[in-house]
């Protein structure tokens, strides 16, 4: 049992680092958002399918009462990709994943309106605490300032998320995690197909390298991984456990975009990252 448990962990680490690509190749990819989004999951669901048939999985759906939910969460992933990597673009890597890392502590704030278990305490002063943490990030209280636009965004990218992975998990006991995301992929996809109207071809087949790298490596494989981690962990402790992104994001930032944090980063970084290991230490000992 010990050893199926640092299995598990070791992939959730994996799931973390390879999502955490997200973050330069978002901010590196000189292409509209939409566009990219729309690649990033065209790719995934393609290597996603391929995959599921090698695997011979089952990706039918089990039954009509999870068309709703799938759709929905499709819906949320895609909204949560385009407000995320908006957000990259308006601040920088640093800014923008912090941002969206608030997205534990939106779970853990949100969870009990989808399960039965009551808001703890502890919860509403993490969330100040994470508010504290945005504020300091924030240069200015100027609604005109890229930057403060970036981390709203983030922000709400992460509740897109939040409630997506919370929507989602009551599925994952039925369907294998690939395949959820083989389904969303597909949803956001379709969703998209009107980006394609006015594409610049010569300009998609620079970036093709980097759109592949999104599509397999970040989305296929890092969120496969990440959906399947539900299966062992709860959506706020799977959440908790990859609070190593930013870190692994802003270290990326720093060799391949020359991108060097603030001082605020730092401190309001430092405090969002905090809640994260406070929340996490709590629900490893509950």
């Amino acid at each position: 049992m010990k050893n199926q448990h640092t299995n598990h962990l070791v992939l959730l680490g994996l799931a973390t680092l390879f999502i955490s690509t997200s973050g330069v190749l978002g901010k590196y990819i000189n292409l509209p958002t939409p566009l990219i989004i729309w690649f990033r999951s065209a790719l995934a669901a393609v290597f996603l399918f391929l995959f599921c048939k090698y695997r011979k999985l089952n990706i039918k759906l089990h039954s009509k009462k999870d068309v709703p939910t799938i759709i929905i969460g499709g819906i949320l992933l895609g909204t949560h990709w385009i407000t995320y990597f908006l957000a990259l673009k308006l601040s920088n890597v640093a800014v923008g994943m912090l941002s969206m890392f608030t997205f534990p502590v939106i779970t853990a704030l949100i969870e009990p309106f989808f399960t039965k278990s009551k808001l703890n305490p502890i919860h509403v002063i993490l969330g100040l605490m994470v508010l504290l943490g945005i504020y300091i990030l924030a240069p200015e209280i100027n609604f005109e300032s890229s930057y403060l636009r970036g981390i709203l965004l983030g922000v709400f990218s992460a509740f897109c998320y939040a409630l997506r992975n919370l929507i989602l998990k009551r599925h994952v006991t039925t369907y294998d995690g690939t395949v959820l995301m083989m389904q969303q992929c597909i949803i956001v996809s379709i969703l998209l197909i009107p980006v394609l109207f006015n594409i610049d071809l010569d300009q998609t087949k620079t970036q093709l390298p980097y759109l592949l790298i999104l599509g397999l490596v970040t989305t296929a494989l890092g969120h496969s991984l990440f959906i399947s981690s539900l299966k062992h962990f709860s959506v706020s402790t799977a959440s908790i456990i990859g609070s190593a992104q930013p870190i692994f994001g802003i270290i990326m930032a720093y060799f391949f975009l020359n991108e060097i944090p603030t001082a605020n980063t730092y401190i309001g970084g430092a405090l969002i990252l905090a809640t994260v290991v406070i929340e996490s230490v709590r629900s490893r000992k509950a």
